[in-house]
């Protein structure tokens, strides 16, 4: 990680502090990659490393990525061998883990992103600013906005003050101190709630706009329909706030039906012992910092 005095103009106007390294974990997205991609060269201050992991294409996502390699040395490409179902949670955090593995730790800021998005142009510049407001923030990110009948609009599934995991961008200290991103469904919920135990601050910026060009959750298996509900177990929310988080979740994705299948799969997680991603310390942390934020929303 670089010392916040040393110099490094070349990779950012903010004293030397603020290089970024970004890893793109990316299956079968030849047609949106290099859209990403030129939004990332495009930014106004520009990272020091992307990594895309090719995870398992079978068309030619590396191919455009490599091409995009060529006038940018920065840009580099690792090829991943996997199952080809989309899981969520597991298949992707493996993938990121293959890129993050091949990084060095000359970085201040570490983000993982989907390969199908269109960030502005002032999305890195505006990420390294709110990271140097406060050396208590832990984790920026902008908003996932979709295409709806030609205009781009919030894709609405989660709280204003949740960062999407399709968007993650975290302080190293922090990064390492949650002890990196977990391979399962529910990652990008316990990244936040462990930012919380160790008193790190999350920040959301409306102004941050960013295209999300494939719908969340638009290539999961049907298999994976109970993974809700066993990512809410394994977060130690326990059966109420379970009850609660699937109520609402079903609710904002507008399908009701769904909620039974996230409580099948809490019992199904239960009763299989499933390992919790926490400690039994930072699962009652959670339990009681999710029943205060219902508290205060009831208020």
């Amino acid at each position: 990680m670089k010392n916040s005095d040393s110099q490094n103009s070349s990779s950012s106007p903010f004293g030397g502090w603020g290089a970024y390294y970004i890893v793109i974990p990316a299956h079968n997205e030849q047609d949106l990659i290099g859209l990403t991609l030129q939004s990332l060269v495009s930014q106004t201050v520009l990272p020091s490393k992307i990594v895309v992991v090719n995870d398992n294409s079978t068309d030619k996502t590396e191919e455009v990525v490599l091409s995009f390699a060529k006038d940018n040395p920065y840009i580099s490409v690792v090829n991943k061998t996997s199952d080809a179902i989309h899981m969520p949670g597991s298949k992707v955090i493996q993938a990121f883990q293959k890129g993050y593995e091949t990084l060095d730790s000359d970085y201040d800021i570490i983000v993982k992103i989907d390969g199908d998005l269109i960030f502005p142009p002032n999305y890195f510049e505006t990420i390294i600013n709110h990271f140097q407001s406060d050396p208590k923030i832990g984790m920026v990110g902008g908003f996932c906005y979709i295409e709806k009948n030609g205009d781009w609009i919030l894709e609405n599934l989660t709280d204003k003050d949740h960062i999407r995991g399709a968007l993650k961008a975290y302080r190293a200290a922090t990064y390492k101190q949650i002890g990196g991103l977990k391979p399962a469904m529910g990652w990008d919920t316990v990244d936040e709630l462990l930012c919380k135990y160790y008193d790190w601050k999350i920040v959301t910026d409306e102004s941050l706009h960013v295209k999300h060009l494939k719908p969340t959750g638009a290539n999961y298996n049907k298999t994976a329909r109970y993974k809700q509900g066993e990512a809410f177990y394994t977060l130690g929310y326990g059966f109420w706030i379970t009850a609660i988080a699937s109520a609402k979740l079903a609710m904002m994705k507008k399908k009701p039906f769904l909620f039974l299948d996230y409580i099948r799969g809490f019992w199904k997680a239960k009763k299989a012992k499933t390992p919790l991603l926490v400690t039994p310390e930072q699962a009652k942390f959670i339990r009681n910092y999710r029943f205060q934020k219902m508290k205060q929303k009831l208020i």
